[in-house]
């Protein structure tokens, strides 16, 4: 696996970790001016999340891979509620992804949109997200089409859209995010595939996928082929060229993980 900071001097608001049979990924969503909500910062939320998930994934003992979520939720939220308020929607907040074998089969959960690659044996990959997240951003940035960026009508309907997507999470009809409650690991997407279906996973938060989008330097398959030729530092290094260009968006946090199943 590998993980990259958006810049130097800045922190990783991503979080990957394994531990025998499991893999965690966490993308981090920090909202700029939340430090008076809570001192403690994205950063500090997606390790002690991520930690948490690792911790009861090492049991083994084939639990629901949403009600171990659910119980690292609400044993973070228990760490921080006296002294955050945790249940502003600024608060720190995470997107997750998780992967675990257990009996001959490959458990999957995802809240938010991070991506899963299986990379099956018989029909290439098979890619998974939860598209709740972009289908609330397509909606909402539509009337943005055509409108030049930095205008007086820009500026207003892209705060409108802001004001928009907060008010959509983590409710019915707009989309999921790890925070506060813990009810929201049963809003995940969830499956399972058998194991001997499968060379192998991997998951990309959403910095990292932007090898595919926006940058179109390769596909699902070459993703996969640069995976098992060069690792996923390769694909980090790809993304973080490409933002050299002038026109590229914002750099973006970025995490690769890449479990070969034998």
């Amino acid at each position: 696996m590998a993980t990259s900071a958006a810049g130097t001097g800045r922190s990783n608001e991503d979080f990957a970790g394994a531990v025998p049979g499991a893999v965690v990924l966490l993308d981090g969503a920090g909202i700029p001016g939340s430090e008076s909500i809570c001192s403690h910062g994205v950063a500090w939320y997606t390790h002690r999340l991520g930690g948490a998930l690792l911790g009861m994934l090492s049991r083994g003992d084939g639990r629901d891979v949403a009600e171990i979520l659910a119980a690292a939720i609400e044993e973070i939220a228990e760490d921080h509620r006296d002294t955050c308020d945790i249940s502003d929607v600024n608060s720190p907040q995470a997107i997750v992804a998780v992967v675990r074998a257990y009996r001959g089969r490959l458990d999957h959960l995802l809240l938010g949109d991070s991506f899963l690659v299986l990379d099956q044996v018989h029909d290439g990959p098979r890619v998974l997200t939860d598209e709740r997240e972009l289908a609330a951003v397509r909606a909402c940035t539509a009337p943005l089409s055509g409108i030049p960026e930095g205008t007086p009508e820009f500026d207003r309907l892209w705060a409108s859209c802001v004001a928009a997507l907060r008010a959509r999470r983590n409710r019915p009809g707009g989309y999921w995010i790890a925070k506060d409650d813990p009810r929201v690991a049963g809003e995940a997407v969830t499956g399972s595939v058998a194991l001997s279906e499968l060379n192998g996973v991997a998951l990309l938060s959403n910095g990292a996928s932007r090898v595919l989008e926006p940058y179109g330097l390769t596909d699902w398959p070459g993703v996969l082929e640069l995976l098992r030729a060069e690792g996923p530092r390769e694909v980090l290094r790809r993304v973080r060229q490409a933002e050299t260009h002038p026109d590229a968006p914002p750099a973006d946090d970025a995490t690769v993980t890449h479990w070969v199943i034998d």
